[in-house]
């Protein structure tokens, strides 16, 4: 493909995941009431925690524009979630374009295995977020009260969810590379140790707060999953090389397929 055509085939891909997206937030404005709940949930817990501290802990909003601004922001985010199949698609497709009856049952898998990580990332985001907002509010000085502004936690909690989403698509991704050739195990293999500190890099600067344990909890489950993904593209390549050897197997006097 030219460089013109590669462009159009992002426009197009980006187009398709637009109106996906779109379709999702249509649908996320309707679950809107019980998502915000979920969402202000992590800061609920900690009030619930330190009923001492539960004037000292508010959400506050600023302008009348911002309510409707904030659910708003909360569908785009339900969107994001609900049409991840059809977006997850799109970005693989425009990696692999002109597929193969072989690479769209690969194309099936990406997706089969790619949707339930991601929402297992967000999931377990929300399962630390309550950790998280725990450690910085502690920051806050004796005596001094902490009003937030609503939408800045709401962007603050999703935006981190996202972030635990998309770090859950590495190893599928990388899966997925090995599986259409261009990424082999032994490459993997080879830059581990670079992988690893990246993921603890990475890691480090998700997690908004400075301690080593909520680091962990997106840096050890990344680091499982990569080698997760190492052991996958170490067994499809033995497959792949065993396949290429099928042709010694054939009778001397068979014909060629050519």
């Amino acid at each position: 493909m030219t460089l013109a055509e590669h462009l159009r085939e992002l426009r197009n891909r980006l187009v398709k995941a637009a109106i996906a997206v779109v379709a999702g937030t249509v649908a996320g404005w309707f679950l809107y009431d019980r998502v915000y709940l979920l969402l202000r949930e992590p800061l609920d817990h900690y009030i619930r925690v330190h009923p001492d501290r539960a004037g000292d802990v508010k959400l506050i909003l600023n302008g009348i524009t911002t309510a409707f601004s904030l659910q708003l922001n909360v569908a785009i985010f339900i969107g994001l979630i609900i049409s991840s199949p059809a977006w997850l698609y799109q970005a693989w497709a425009f990696i692999v374009p002109g597929l193969t009856t072989k690479e769209r049952r690969i194309s099936v898998a990406f997706i089969a295995a790619s949707v339930p990580l991601f929402v297992v990332g967000i999931v377990l985001a929300h399962w630390s977020l309550p950790l998280v907002v725990g450690v910085l509010l502690n920051f806050t000085p004796t005596g001094a009260a902490n009003f937030q502004n609503l939408s800045d936690y709401i962007s603050f909690v999703t935006r981190f969810s996202l972030g635990f989403g998309f770090a859950f698509l590495l190893p599928v991704f990388l899966v997925a590379l090995n599986m259409i050739g261009i990424l082999p195990s032994r490459t993997m293999l080879r830059v581990w140790r670079p992988a690893v500190f990246g993921i603890f890099v990475f890691a480090a600067m998700m997690m908004p707060t400075p301690d080593p344990y909520s680091m962990l909890l997106l840096a050890v489950p990344l680091t499982i999953l990569y080698f997760a993904a190492v052991l996958v593209a170490r067994l499809l390549d033995r497959r792949k090389s065993t396949r290429r050897l099928d042709w010694l197997d054939v009778d001397d006097e068979h014909a060629s397929s050519l």
